[in-house]
């Protein structure tokens, strides 16, 4: 890069949603005496955390960039640039722009931000937010779609994304003989990472093996179409959450600036993004633009996935943290399973993936994801991570954030300091 970028820290909003004790919805004991969170109030939270985090002087701000891919459906609200001008005092009258890319929004902006620093620029404000909570799953799932080639996906179900990737564990499954255990095993870590975590979506509730590596009462089957169906359960799918993550990213000018040194960032020193075709589908048992933004963020930086202490990879459904452990390198095309029944993704395992319970447990606010992954990967480099810290700290981590079904990707590697 032609100048230094830190990534100075942030904060993470609780992630909300159904199945978390304090969501209300029809069932909850608090139903119709108060509201959950809006999408104002998440990122209010999360902006205004990241600058407690950090001590960054609102003045020294010069423009920040927010995630998020459907607010004019859920919350019927877009221009969030000028939601971000408005979310803290000070901001107004700065530089904000939103940036969308379906689920890859939140790490698009965080690109932005990078090129902003290499650019010239010295504070640079990251935000992401969604709130999905506002209309039915089965509607939701329609706006959700918009995510996939619209006109020539969305008549694959009702649940436009869970069949897509029902069709990927398929085609998966029948390639390298992996079984529904197997898949279930990456389910079973994120519910046990997240009840480590006290933000996380699914800090409440377990799940077992027996529940997740089988079809039954608990864990149903819910698509209508019929050979994709006994693909995707219910616990392999990323919760529908809402919530907000900030973060800032400097040049060595704006970490003086805010009075911090070395020892207070981490330093991102590169990233991959690469964008596949809407219109086409390739090889279902790879994730070929993960793959191709992994290779590029490998250049940029002179890293091998030998390298990587602590990921934070994109798990919209189970299979795919599989599929994307072996796009990064981290295992051979079908192995991915055999790093999860080895224990080597767990929290104390040789690498760690997802130790917040990953978009599985820990929630899924599309356009917050990938801020939340890069500031889980700062929390766990600076020994913030609280239950789930894992034993030795990182020297280097990696996040991956996908949209779509492995449409758009972001990688991006940090190095501790």
């Amino acid at each position: 890069m032609s100048r230094r970028v830190f990534l100075l820290g942030g904060f993470n909003t609780p992630f909300i949603g159904k199945g978390h004790p304090d969501f209300v919805w029809k069932n909850h004991p608090d139903f119709g005496k108060r509201e959950n969170p809006n999408l104002e109030e998440h990122l209010a939270a999360a902006v205004a955390g990241a600058f407690a985090a950090t001590g960054v002087d609102v003045e020294k701000v010069d423009k920040g960039y927010i995630g998020n891919f459907v607010g004019e459906l859920f919350c019927q609200q877009g221009h969030l640039g000028a939601a971000l001008a408005g979310s803290y005092p000070g901001l107004a009258g700065k530089a904000m722009t939103r940036v969308e890319a379906a689920c890859a929004s939140g790490g698009l902006a965080l690109a932005s931000a990078i090129d902003a620093i290499r650019a010239g620029n010295d504070t640079v404000l990251v935000a992401g937010v969604e709130v999905q909570t506002t209309v039915s799953a089965r509607e939701g799932a329609d706006y959700l779609a918009r995510a996939s080639h619209y006109r020539r996906q969305r008549s694959i179900d009702d649940f436009t994304f869970p069949a897509l990737f029902g069709r990927r564990t398929k085609a998966y499954r029948e390639a390298f003989g992996v079984t529904e255990e197997d898949i279930g095993r990456v389910a079973v870590k994120a519910y046990a990472n997240a009840n480590k975590n006290p933000l996380a979506h699914m800090k409440a509730k377990k799940m077992d093996l027996a529940t997740a590596g089988s079809v039954n009462d608990k864990n149903p089957c819910f698509l209508q179409n019929a050979e994709y169906s006994p693909y995707i359960k219910m616990s392999d799918c990323s919760q529908v959450s809402d919530g907000a993550s900030a973060c800032f990213v400097v040049s060595e000018e704006g970490l003086k600036a805010a009075g911090k040194t070395f020892a207070d960032a981490i330093e991102i020193v590169g990233y991959g993004h690469s964008t596949a075709s809407l219109y086409e589908d390739g090889d279902l048992t790879q994730l070929w633009t993960t793959k191709n933004a992994a290779a590029k963020a490998y250049k940029a930086t002179g890293l091998a996935p030998g390298d990587i202490q602590v990921a934070e990879v994109h798990d919209c459904f189970t299979v795919t943290e599989l599929l994307m452990i072996e796009a990064l390198g981290f295992a051979a095309p079908g192995k991915g399973a055999e790093l999860v029944r080895d224990g080597a993704t767990n929290i104390d395992g040789r690498i760690p993936v997802n130790t917040g319970g990953g978009l599985v447990g820990f929630g899924h606010p599309v356009g917050a994801t990938g801020v939340k992954q890069a500031v889980e990967i700062w929390k766990q480099m600076k020994g913030l991570s609280g239950g789930y810290q894992v034993p030795k700290t990182p020297s280097v981590g990696l996040t991956a954030n996908m949209g779509g079904d492995d449409r758009t990707v972001m990688v991006t590697a940090f190095r501790n300091l």
